[in-house]
């Protein structure tokens, strides 16, 4: 990171602005698989059998995950289900759809844990003159996840969001970097990604020529951490680590008094 002063920042979200740990997937399906039949069955809409929707709905996610790992591309879930529950009968209002969509995702809401002072740190970087933004992989609609950012009130620091399901490829492909480097209006030397994996982040951001820090989680624990990667456990560790980089990046000048 020596001579490069940042000027952006972008994060990844899961276990990094947003903190989950460990979770156990299928409970947390099945809770969203309650919550989004109640749904659907107080709007008066066909659901068929709870223990059918469930299953039916279970193997058409795990269908399209699996896909994604052979294609390495993400897919639209509020997509997914919009066309199929529309091939079932099921008319909803578009904002409906999104209710149901952030009804699936509620559960691991609910199990997020608030990043302590993230939005005094947050604003720090803002009013140091840094442009945020948000970079992530996911399948998750983006109405879901800035409905939970807006929910801790920091939605509106990201200047853009860019989610893995927009494009046809994902991170670590270099090329996703690159894009997000183009919305925020800085070459790719000047911008920071944090984020928690060393295979889709610090791998990504590195070859797109941004720098990486890598947050400390626990889908990083036990790796072997590049001695050249910067560290941090929590995010309002950032300004003071940007202030020192960009501090160092600053050469120092003579000045002639005559």
């Amino acid at each position: 990171m020596a001579g490069q002063k940042i000027n952006a920042v972008l994060f990844d979200l899961g276990e990094t602005l947003l903190n989950f740990g460990k979770v156990n997937t299928t409970r947390l399906f099945r809770q969203g698989a309650k919550l989004s039949y109640d749904f659907l069955k107080s709007c008066g809409q066909p659901t068929g059998n709870y223990n059918y929707y469930c299953w039916r709905n279970l193997i058409l996610l795990r269908w399209r995950y699996w896909l994604s790992n052979i294609t390495e591309r993400d897919f639209n879930a509020f997509e997914l289900f919009k066309q199929y529950g529309e091939k079932k009968g099921i008319k909803l209002t578009e904002d409906q759809w999104k209710h149901f969509s952030w009804l699936w995702y509620e559960p691991l809401y609910e199990l997020s844990q608030d990043e302590p002072q993230i939005k005094e740190a947050l604003t720090r970087l803002k009013e140091m003159g840094l442009k945020l933004g948000i970079l992530s992989n996911t399948f998750v609609h983006a109405s879901s996840l800035e409905k939970h950012l807006e929910q801790l009130d920091i939605l509106d620091f990201f200047e853009i969001k860019l989610y893995s399901y927009q494009f046809a490829f994902r991170k670590p492909d270099a090329r996703i970097f690159e894009i997000a480097a183009e919305r925020i209006g800085e070459k790719p030397e000047k911008i920071m990604y944090v984020g928690d994996r060393l295979d889709k982040d610090v791998e990504g951001a590195t070859n797109a020529g941004m720098s990486p820090v890598l947050k400390h989680a626990y889908t990083n624990k036990g790796k072997q951490i590049p001695k050249t990667t910067p560290q941090i456990k929590r995010i309002h560790e950032l300004p003071t680590l940007i202030e020192k980089i960009n501090k160092d990046s600053t050469p120092n000048l003579l000045i002639n008094a005559d």
